[in-house]
């Protein structure tokens, strides 16, 4: 739908109407109503240290709007579209909606400055003829005017008064700069401090920060610009510079034309200052408000109309109206005359300090968004960000920094309401689209490059001495069929470990079963998100599991450490596939991998009953082995309220120095055993291993046992069977000797 819409718009603006959108709401009321109240409050000194801090914030988020118009093609809905393009729909519509209402509202708090402007002529008409006219109705007239205007013409008409406007603020601008002191201010320059009242600094920051903002007006012309990716980065970096250079100018005049008492007193000091000022301010002041209520009135509509062409909005019915543009330019005419509702209900509250404290935040939000949009892209390294117009990270960093730290130094509740609606609006969008990508398309970048680091660094052997962790891979082509390995290996990767699944596919690779492991491939996240665990799953093709189990045993391990361990399962009462796992296990023993074989049930796992270890001499392989494993898997949350037991033999005469031998290893190597979980079994020749396992295991969630090769030498396949009366056994065959410390 998106598509479609912008082939049929016909683009016709080009920089200039960028430049004068921005910088006619950058000079805007508080210029002429607050920067003479902030001089004579904190100083010279102190507004050109507000002027820097807040272009700290505006001219990152300059150059970051730029560098990300020239990455793409920037259809209409400006900073929405740039936003819901690099983060995704959800998160775009989220800030979108909150941009739009920011640019909606101050629509009404331009025209209610606007009116101030009036007011000699209204104490003049009322003081000589006794008659009194509201603001409101000003406002209202003004608004309802103004919408008409731009709702019937479209923007170029809105456009073209904005030039005129431009015009009547540069030359009240120009008979200020021309104009003379009110006093004599040679005593009073050299009494003053440039720098007074500190403690005032981020009230008066507060008071005219939204003098600030604006230089993202101009993108919300996107959709009308021959060539956003030269435009949006001409246009809003030049009135960014430009606006601060006049600040800079307006605050030194300010300080020399009259005194810290005459600034605070008076508000509209300007038009005392300047030549014809009594008629030429209150037009400039008339010209910022109406230029900066033009631009926001040309933008904030084409935000609302890209939200709605994107379909962000719950019903269809809505998204269509708003969505639908007229003419050849595509004029956002429904949406315009939303807006006009919506401003106009604020003029006729006659008050939006409240509310425009909190839109000034959602400002601060947006502002912030495009900083962290620009760095995050520049940390990713993402190939398919290139942008023409480069920016550094470090700037986007500070912008992103400064925009979320003044939004708390301003006004920490308002920021606080700021955010909470900005999540719950968020979540409203996720419920309503789940199938859009979500936050965690922010930091994909993000973790790629630092996991691409990170695996890096752990390869790389810096670490002289490495504690052992389990790294295991497993492989089984009955995922689907029965669980249990599924679940071993999740259990294993959850806390202390790292596992990799592969599935086995048997054939040779083709176009067919290429497209048969990438069906398979989401079916295994689509089963590994159910489960609580951090294991990674993939496929193999392979024409023979011995050649898979070859391929897989030489895989990297993903986690920067080598796999030491590799997983085998088949299913106890129907064991067909053991004696293909027994073939090829000599295969993998040459790689000096740790073995495991699970060997699977159809009993539920009833994981209180806890994990038993049967264990032979604690100066084997296998038996450390099998304890360090138990305690892993018990670090996953489904065995929470489980325990491990374990069982040994012994001759009579030595069932205590046994049982004491164990208590003082799981003592020092702090395994949590408890000592009523160690059972010394008397040895008795009569009595057969598996019935001894069978009587005191058979309700254990998990058995644990070692196998030897010179046993598999002498029973091989046999050597698993005879364990029908318990639930899911694990064998275990350590390669070497592990060191608990």
């Amino acid at each position: 739908m998106k598509e479609t819409t912008s082939r049929l718009t016909k683009r016709t603006m080009g920089t200039a109407p960028v430049y004068f959108t921005a910088i006619s709401t950058i000079l805007g009321a508080i210029l002429f109503l607050r920067f003479g109240v902030a001089v004579g409050t904190v100083g010279l000194a102190g507004v050109l240290i507000i002027i820097v801090i807040g272009h700290m914030v505006t001219f990152p988020t300059s150059l970051a709007i730029s560098e990300i118009a020239t990455n793409q093609k920037v259809e209409g809905g400006g900073e929405y579209y740039m936003i819901s393009r690099s983060f995704g729909l959800n998160i775009g519509a989220t800030i979108g909606i909150s941009l739009y209402l920011s640019q909606a509202i101050s629509i009404a708090f331009y025209i209610i400055a606007f009116t101030e402007a009036f007011t000699p002529l209204i104490q003049f008409i009322q003081a000589h003829y006794h008659f009194f006219i509201p603001k409101q109705a000003i406002g209202i007239s003004t608004l309802i005017i103004l919408g008409i205007i731009i709702w019937k013409k479209g923007a170029n008409i809105g456009i073209k008064m904005l030039y005129v406007v431009v015009t009547i603020l540069l030359l009240a601008l120009l008979a200020f700069f021309l104009g003379h002191p009110v006093s004599d201010m040679s005593s009073a320059t050299t009494a003053t401090a440039p720098l007074r009242n500190t403690d005032q600094l981020f009230i008066m920051l507060a008071i005219i920060f939204p003098a600030f903002t604006g230089m993202d007006a101009g993108v919300g012309l996107s959709g009308d610009l021959k060539s956003p990716q030269k435009s949006i980065p001409r246009g809003t970096l030049w009135a960014t510079i430009t606006g601060m250079i006049i600040y800079v100018f307006v605050v030194i005049k300010l300080n020399a034309s009259a005194t810290p008492q005459d600034l605070v007193s008076h508000p509209l000091i300007m038009s005392k200052i300047a030549l014809f000022g009594w008629i030429l301010i209150p037009l400039g002041l008339a010209a910022a408000t109406i230029s900066s209520a033009i631009g926001s009135f040309l933008v904030a509509p084409r935000t609302l109309q890209a939200i709605a062409v994107d379909n962000s909005f719950p019903t269809e019915k809505i998204n269509k109206v708003l969505a639908k543009g007229k003419g050849k330019t595509n004029d956002p005419q429904n949406a315009t005359f939303f807006t006009l509702l919506l401003a106009l209900v604020f003029v006729i509250m006659g008050s939006v300090d409240a509310v425009a404290k909190i839109i000034s935040m959602f400002f601060m939000i947006t502002y912030a968004s495009m900083n962290l949009i620009s760095f995050l892209n520049h940390f990713g390294s993402d190939p398919s960000y290139r942008p023409t117009f480069q920016s550094k990270w470090y700037f986007s960093l500070a912008g992103f920094i400064f925009a979320t730290t003044l939004m708390f130094l301003m006004n920490p509740l308002y920021a606080f309401i700021s955010v909470v609606a900005i999540f719950m609006l968020y979540f409203w969008m996720k419920r309503t689209h789940q199938e859009r990508r979500g936050i965690e398309n922010i930091f994909h970048g993000v973790i790629f490059q630092i996991s691409r680091k990170l695996i890096v660094y752990l390869q790389s052997g810096t670490l002289a001495e490495r504690t052992w962790r389990p790294s295991a891979i497993c492989i089984s082509s009955d995922t689907f069929e029965r669980d249990k390995i599924f679940d071993l290996l999740n259990w294993i990767s959850y806390s202390h470990g790292f596992g990799t699944y592969m599935h086995y596919i048997q054939g040779y690779y083709s176009r067919e079963t290429h497209q048969e492991a990438k069906k398979i491939m989401n079916r295994l996240i689509a089963k590994a998100n159910k489960t609580v665990g951090n294991m990674i799953v993939d496929t193999i093709i392979s024409p023979s599991y011995t050649s898979a189990i070859a391929q897989i045993i030489q895989t990297p391990g993903i986690s920067g450490v080598e796999n030491n361990i590799v997983i085998f399962e088949y299913d106890k009462h129907q064991p067909d596939q053991l004696p293909q796992i027994i073939e090829n296990l000599r295969m993998v023993q040459a790689g000096d991998f740790d073995i495991c074989i699970l060997g699977s049930s159809m009993r539920n796992i009833n994981y209180i009953n806890g994990i038993h270890i049967w264990i032979r001499d604690l100066n084997r392989d296998n038996e450390r082995l099998m304890i360090l494993l138990s305690y892993v898997i018990l670090g996953h949350p489904a065995w929470k309220n489980a325990s491990i037991s374990l069982f040994t033999l012994s001759p009579k005469n030595k069932i205590e120095q046994t049982r004491e031998n164990i208590a003082r290893f799981v003592l020092e190597g702090r395994l949590p055993v408890s000592k009523n979980n160690i059972t010394v079994i008397e040895q008795d020749p009569e009595v057969n291993f598996r019935t001894l396992v069978a009587q005191y295991s058979s309700e254990a969630a998990l058995t644990i046992v070692g196998f030897y090769n010179d046993q598999l030498k002498q029973k091989g396949q046999k050597h698993f069977e005879g364990y029908d009366e318990i639930g899911d056994i694990l064998f275990v065959n350590a390669h070497d000797l592990l060191e608990i410390t």
